[in-house]
């Protein structure tokens, strides 16, 4: 695969620098069957970039859906959007990390000029590209990312490896719903990559949070109540006496819409992102109005929480569910469709 880069932006490497045997796990056709783990090329770094040696990564619906069916560039293409790793050299310029660091990768790519940048939604870029979907992802042993994406942590490595979207998503969801302390919170698949975070935060942040999971360990996470989908309705009416909740947190999609909106109050806050079971539905106008409940469909987050989860996340745990290394990089992303996952998956990179 000579001449194929690591670099995120898909662009040609340098001929006078290549560095071979690097592995990663990648694809030219699309299809979990077509994943296989190769040698590629690594080129000189540009100014403002640094090269990672990537340590873990994580897997997520967006890994799957960027094997499976998204319109992925470069091609032949690196997934993983979620990973951390070990700064192993600095281009010129580069003064906000230095080699041997570990480091969180923001990784949504950015130009930093743009109007929507400039209001501080890197999400929203003009020119944004999303690592490992329209650009390379961390799949990988080492890969090539802007300085600007990256900040130095002594976090846990698990912790690290599910910022990128596991952790920014709900944080910024639950930024934007506003989430006031002594509030009702219900977090519907609490024991998802997402949810178990959306509790944690939502914790923080000083409400009363009710996980509704059949997951009984998301109780260590700090829910003040765990509930199974078929009973949560009587239980938050209960704890609220009748008031319902304050803001609900839908990460599932369309199957979950009706339970999402059964449970949030009048005046209500529900919100959302993901559509894991799919992102068609219905809504009664008239249900929405006359109650006056707000619907917020968030993604991601800014470039300025993700800092701020550098701080939040020393008290955040992560349930690890199972860990494989690179060469078995298939079998993450098969395990993590199965729906028989108790945490997070990982791939183990260096």
């Amino acid at each position: 695969m000579s001449g194929e880069s690591l670099g995120t932006d898909g662009k040609a490497q340098y001929p006078h620098r290549v560095v071979f045997n690097v592995k990663a796990l990648l694809f030219e056709r699309q299809g979990l069957e077509n994943l296989e783990l190769r040698d590629v090329d690594t080129r000189e770094l540009r100014e403002g970039e640094v090269r990672l040696r990537v340590t873990l990564a994580s897997v997520n619906p967006v890994d799957i859906l960027s094997v499976e069916k998204l319109r992925v560039s470069p091609m032949p293409h690196i997934p993983g959007s979620e990973f951390t790793g070990v700064v192993k050299e600095v281009g010129e310029g580069v003064e906000n990390v230095k080699e041997g660091q570990k480091v969180a990768v923001y990784t949504r790519l950015f130009d930093g000029k743009c109007d929507m940048c400039m209001r501080g939604e890197q999400t929203y870029c003009v020119s944004g590209k999303r690592m490992g979907v329209e650009a390379q992802g961390g799949y990988a042993e080492e890969v090539i990312v802007p300085a600007i994406n990256v900040f130095p942590s002594d976090l846990p490595e698990e912790a690290l490896a599910s910022l990128p979207i596991a952790t920014l998503t709900p944080y910024h969801a639950l930024r934007t719903a506003r989430v006031s302390p002594g509030e009702t919170v219900v977090v519907l698949g609490a024991s998802g990559n997402t949810g178990s975070f959306a509790v944690q935060l939502a914790k923080f942040m000083g409400a009363t949070v009710v996980a509704v999971t059949r997951k009984e360990w998301v109780k260590e996470l700090g829910a003040d109540y765990v509930v199974d989908y078929s009973h949560a309705d009587v239980l938050v009416r209960d704890i609220t006496e009748g008031r319902m909740a304050d803001v609900v947190v839908n990460p599932l999609g369309k199957d979950y819409w009706d339970l999402g909106l059964k449970l949030v109050g009048n005046l209500g806050r529900l919100v959302f992102f993901g559509g894991i079971t799919g992102n068609q539905t219905s809504i009664n106008l008239g249900e929405i109005y006359s109650r006056h409940i707000s619907l917020l469909g968030t993604n991601r987050g800014r470039v300025s929480e993700f800092v701020e989860l550098l701080r939040l996340c020393r008290r955040c745990k992560v349930k690890v569910g199972k860990v494989f290394p690179l060469e078995r990089g298939v079998e993450a992303m098969m395990e993590f469709k199965s729906g028989s996952r108790d945490g997070r998956i990982f791939i183990k990179v260096n």
